[in-house]
């Protein structure tokens, strides 16, 4: 009697240990916009997922990365609207999925953002105007629907670079406006640089680090190419006393997905199932059982679950793909 009530005590230990281990962290998923409103058929498949945020993604769009001015509300997908944003998020966090807002600029022809730079001070005082005006209009739209999270721009390096003071007097701007949590996505090879961390409460950082050279690399693989990374990531949450946010994290569904992990072109095809499997993992491993990281947001999801991914898919999406299996077991544990 006494050796099985000490079994239980023990089991009970162990388990009680387990989860207290096991902290909660953010798992979010990337939603994408699309043409339509959304309803609660296109959320359910996130709640199935166990996860507990989601990344509502409005658009600006400029001409180029000389461009003065940002043009947003204006001919676009619904979802990329203040009143799509705004659809999404209710419609999200009426299965109690918490949001992050997270407005984005795209460039005609799909350029890098991080080198957006103007040549005049007359155009960058512009452009300025045009993108805290931006910022502020979802600044506004996060604090009506009370969003968790809000990120003041993704992969804006050489802005950032050429005019710290500007982002300085813009966060002062949104936290008169907004009284929820702040981050930045940094690009993976941009954080180090980013000179306004001890004003927001997260290091965000969009994830694609270089980890594998390998076609399909092992989780052991992987986990080994992050530890440099993770070194690093570690000490600037330490320098700061932030919490680490992916902003951003995930692999294509293609051979050496983890080689060059921020590569969406076609010239990447081969589809592989396994790798992205791996990589992923991987993440988790690495990451998720640290005190000093709070989570991420997957990239990416796409409303209509049915039609999406899939195993002839060679995309960043982990529907309908063996990573699913994956990502609802983590999220389940860290929920």
């Amino acid at each position: 009697m006494h050796t099985v009530r000490s079994f239980f005590i023990l089991l009970f230990t162990l388990q009680s240990f387990f989860c207290a281990s096991q902290s909660k962290k953010i798992n979010g998923i990337s939603f994408v916009s699309s043409r339509v409103p959304i309803t609660e058929t296109h959320v359910q498949p996130v709640v199935n997922l166990n996860a507990n945020y989601a990344a509502i993604m409005p658009f600006a769009f400029m001409r180029s990365l000389q461009s003065n001015a940002v043009n947003y509300n204006n001919r676009q997908y619904y979802g990329e609207t203040a009143t799509g944003a705004k659809q999404y998020a209710q419609e999200l966090q009426k299965k109690g999925i918490k949001i992050m807002m997270k407005p984005q600029v795209w460039i005609s022809g799909g350029k890098y953002t991080g080198f957006i730079e103007m040549k005049t001070e007359a155009d960058w005082q512009a452009f300025e105007n045009s993108y805290a005006k931006f910022i502020l209009d979802y600044a506004k739209v996060a604090q009506d629907i009370n969003a968790e999270l809000f990120c003041i721009g993704t992969e804006l390096e050489k802005f950032v670079e050429n005019r710290p003071e500007f982002w300085l007097n813009l966060i002062r701007s949104i936290k008169a406006i907004y009284k929820g949590k702040l981050t930045y996505a940094a690009n993976w090879d941009e954080f180090k640089r980013t000179p306004f961390w001890n004003t927001l409460d997260f290091i965000g950082i969009d994830a694609y680090f270089p980890i594998s050279d390998l076609k399909t690399p092992s989780v052991d693989a992987c986990i080994a190419g992050w530890q440099k990374h993770k070194t690093v990531i570690k000490q600037f949450s330490d320098t700061y006393k932030k919490p680490i946010l992916f902003t951003e994290y995930g692999y294509r569904s293609v051979d050496y997905t983890a080689r060059e992990p921020w590569r969406s072109d076609r010239a990447l095809n081969v589809v592989n199932l396994q790798a992205q499997v791996n990589a992923t993992k991987a993440v988790f491993e690495s990451f998720w059982n640290e005190n000093w990281f709070a989570g991420g947001f997957l990239w990416k999801w796409y409303h209509n679950y049915s039609s999406s991914g899939g195993h002839k898919n060679s995309r960043f999406t982990p529907q309908n793909k063996p990573v699913e299996a994956l990502l609802k077991e983590v999220f389940k544990n860290y929920k």
